[in-house]
């Protein structure tokens, strides 16, 4: 589902983004943000990919579950 943004790929932008984002009892993500960011519309289509996906599993403590903070690479590397 990542596209490259074209404006990456005409200047040869590779590495990885960091998203951060909480993960709630529910598996809804809230507050998504970059944390380290590439240029290029990467960082954009980061977040557009992550805000997307669909519910996520969420965290449990002692059997409850409870929101949990995560912070993930994506990879933006040209052929």
């Amino acid at each position: 589902n990542l596209s490259y943004p074209e404006q990456a790929k005409s200047e040869g932008i590779e590495g990885k983004v960091y998203i951060q984002f909480i993960v709630t009892k529910e598996g809804v993500l809230e507050d998504v943000q970059v944390v380290k960011g590439i240029g290029g519309g990467c960082d954009e289509e980061a977040l557009r990919v992550v805000e997307g996906s669909e519910k996520w599993k969420a965290g449990s403590q002692s059997g409850q579950p409870v929101n949990v903070r995560m912070v993930i690479p994506i990879s933006f590397k040209l052929s």
